[in-house]
């Protein structure tokens, strides 16, 4: 289960920009997560419960916004939104899919600080 090892990245990531902006505290920490990223969500946030513990991120909460998969379609000149991504087709011509340009993300986006 890779996802313990992302989630010790996070913790520690968040630590270390509390730790910059003054020893602050962290409440939640923000991250985008796209279906392409090959981090299951519910893993994550499991693994994310046993990562904080004892850390300076105890009591953060691990928000996730689901970042949905668009690619570019070549033959509509578009982007689009896939419905799922088990299949990787245009939704108006049945192309498939051309230069992924969402859904691979796993990246922190914000972190929530107490003052």
């Amino acid at each position: 289960m890779h996802e313990l090892s992302i989630a010790l990245n996070i913790v520690e990531i968040a630590s270390a920009e509390a730790e910059r902006l003054g020893e602050a505290a962290v409440s939640a920490v923000h991250i985008r997560l796209g279906p392409l990223s090959g981090v299951v969500k519910e893993a994550l946030l499991s693994a994310f419960e046993i990562a904080r513990e004892k850390s300076r991120l105890a009591g953060a909460a691990l928000v996730v916004e689901d970042v949905p998969v668009r690619f570019f379609c070549q033959p509509c000149q578009t982007e689009v939104t896939v419905a799922s991504v088990q299949l990787l087709v245009c939704p108006v011509c049945a192309s498939p899919a051309g230069k992924i340009i969402t859904g691979r993300e796993l990246e922190i986006s914000a972190l929530e600080i107490e003052a």
